[in-house]
């Protein structure tokens, strides 16, 4: 396994080049890149980043030997598994668009997220036949690539056990397809050693954070620095080497204080994740 950080961790005013470069300074090998809505920050990708514009984002990621593990984005919400085919349709090409940048840039991996719009009268289980059925018709365009789609557990009331997300991935039974494990996000009302237990080798992409809970599970609690909260890494760490996971650990994490200077808050980040990396 090896360290990387999510581009979101980093302060919006840097651009790509420098962004690199104070990863690459504090220590991480790799960085996860996130397709946002235009103008979302200086080194965010959008739907319409062109082929010459990867290439140079490319260039310069090779440029301070960082690699680039995955492509993240803030743009689904609940539209893979909406009531409206408009929503669904933009959830495929933002798929296939992941796809294509993560070829572009080296990427072996990308992250979805599946849902629906509970607010709006939907229930899970109509969410998660939409879901099933918008993957399905995706399947080929995944099947055929060299990248892997990781369906996360995110916050969103989609996956409410790691039952939930096993059995939509081995119901879909699609090659490259698996789950994009986030530890941080099951905290407050479970173990993460468990989910990972149950998912085993479905994993193709974790996200690492920390919480805290305010008591027992479902007592709430906040997302706190590495270290700082609940997870216990080592069974963690035993669980995922268990499963036979050997890639990309990718923070997910944003600072708790006020720093003057950003990258120390980079280079902290990457000490937590070292700590982490010793437990192999």
């Amino acid at each position: 396994m090896y360290k990387a950080i999510n581009a979101w961790s980093v302060d919006g005013n840097t651009g790509f080049a420098e962004m690199f470069r104070q990863v690459k300074a504090a220590g991480f090998t790799a960085i996860e890149l996130n397709i946002d809505k235009p103008g979302a920050s200086k080194h965010s990708l959008c739907m319409d980043t062109t082929e010459a514009e990867l290439a140079e984002i490319k260039a310069m990621a090779d440029e301070a030997r960082v690699s680039i593990c995955s492509i993240s984005t803030s743009l689904y919400g609940s539209k893979l598994g909406s009531n409206n085919r408009e929503d669904r349709e933009f959830a495929k090409a933002l798929l296939a668009r992941q796809l294509e940048f993560a070829r572009a840039l080296g990427a072996d991996g990308i992250l979805v997220v599946p849902g629906g719009n509970y607010y709006d009268g939907q229930t899970i289980l109509s969410a998660y036949e939409t879901v099933f059925d918008t993957l399905s018709e995706v399947k080929p365009l995944i099947a055929i690539s060299n990248v892997k789609v990781g369906l996360e557990n995110v916050w969103n009331g989609f996956f409410l056990s790691p039952f939930d997300m096993r059995d939509l991935i081995d119901r879909l039974d699609c090659p490259n397809l698996g789950a994009y494990f986030d530890v941080g996000n099951v905290v407050a009302a479970s173990n993460p050693e468990s989910w990972i237990e149950i998912l085993g080798s479905r994993i193709v992409k974790v996200h690492v954070k920390d919480f805290a809970r305010k008591g027992g599970f479902y007592s709430g609690g906040d997302f706190v620095d590495l270290w700082a909260g609940n997870v216990n890494w080592a069974r963690v760490m035993a669980a995922l080497r268990q499963a036979g996971y050997n890639g990309s650990l990718t923070a997910e994490v944003f600072p708790t204080k006020a720093y003057e200077d950003m990258t120390v808050f980079y280079r902290e980040v990457s000490e937590q994740m070292n700590r982490i990396l010793a437990l192999l």
